[in-house]
């Protein structure tokens, strides 16, 4: 006849062990699905690198002085005046510590 208190302990480490081994098993799972995830993040990643070197493009073609003499000229904007020295007001702001 078996010892009780041997199979308990018997027991006890067969728990112990499986527990263990789950954990490694669920490691591993989460692992897995973060590097089947890599790839369609580093895809979105570089769609939108590729986007904002297109919207930089379309930026510095508008914010060129040439297109803003263009728009200058337009009867839309024609209420915009570049101000004189004397309209410009300087203000200068004191930081407390």
């Amino acid at each position: 006849m078996i010892n009780m208190s041997l199979f308990v302990r018997i027991f006890i480490c067969f728990v112990i062990a499986g527990a263990a081994l789950y954990k490694h098993i669920d490691n591993s799972n989460a692992l897995t699905g973060l590097r089947l995830a890599i790839p369609a993040l580093q895809k979105e990643v570089n769609q939108i690198k590729e986007d904002n070197i297109v919207l930089q493009y379309e930026i510095d073609q508008f914010e060129n002085p040439a297109h803003l003499i263009e728009l200058s000229h337009k009867p839309e904007f024609a209420h915009l005046k570049y101000p004189s020295s004397n309209a410009i007001i300087i203000l200068t702001e004191t930081y407390d510590h």
